[in-house]
């Protein structure tokens, strides 16, 4: 993908390629005309990235699911806003859900499904063309998948898997059948109500991080490694 496809240049954070949208209609306009893998950009992606997943969020679609990718965007001078992944994949089906048709995969088994038969209460006629849970076991399972995405042709699919794990697999079927592709982690589970996500006040407020360590105080740890990156914003290292 070139690095400017008219009025969009893409910013680079410490390499990791990543467009300004200022909204979710604006970045799906330009993924149907695009297409390819919608990458969300967080601060822990920009401190984890590794070559592999650099390539393919440098040769698709990165865009702002965080706060920290957003002021990092903002120190480059470029307008940018936070997107929600776990609510794009849904402003996508609505757009969409009479025109176009979908694939689904990941999560477990039973949520998998539940997520199927949610979207077809919640989007009537909608045109689900595929789905499989997230558990793939055997190299053979992974080309099956690969196999039935090329041959049912959908035109978005959405896959809840974790990154990088997600990004790896949505680059294998992107080079059988060109799609857009969206990495949605653990987005079916709120979508069912297994999980339950921040309040409106926390994320009006720009504090979901800090509802989701309260709710699960073992994710301190893991959040050591943002000081690091408040460090890159604090000394402009962008």
């Amino acid at each position: 993908m070139d690095n400017e496809i008219g009025a969009h240049r893409r910013v680079m954070l410490r390499g990791v390629g990543v467009y300004p949208f200022t909204d979710a209609d604006e970045l799906i306009d330009f993924a149907d005309r695009r297409k390819g893998i919608l990458v969300a950009i967080n601060a822990e992606k920009i401190l984890n990235a590794k070559p592999r997943l650099t390539d393919i969020v440098n040769s698709n679609i990165g865009y702002c699911d965080g706060d920290g990718a957003v002021m990092a965007m903002r120190q480059k001078g470029a307008r940018a806003e936070k997107i929600a992944g776990c609510e794009l994949w849904l402003k996508i089906i609505a757009r969409h859900c009479s025109d176009r048709t979908f694939y689904i995969i990941g999560a477990t088994p039973e949520v998998n499904a539940a997520t199927v038969a949610k979207l077809r209460v919640d989007y009537p006629g909608i045109k689900i063309v595929g789905s499989r849970d997230g558990y793939l076991r055997t190299p053979q399972e992974r080309a099956a998948l690969i196999d039935d995405v090329a041959s049912k042709r959908p035109d978005f699919v959405f896959v809840a898997m974790g990154s990088p794990t997600q990004e790896f697999l949505m680059a294998e079927m992107l080079e059988r059948h060109n799609a857009v592709y969206q990495g949605l982690g653990g987005s079916f589970d709120v979508y069912t109500g297994k999980v339950k996500r921040a309040p409106k006040w926390w994320l009006d407020h720009n504090m979901e991080f800090a509802y989701r360590l309260i709710r699960q105080p073992k994710r301190i740890k893991r959040n050591f490694k943002y000081i690091k990156y408040a460090w890159w914003l604090l000394t402009r290292q962008f």
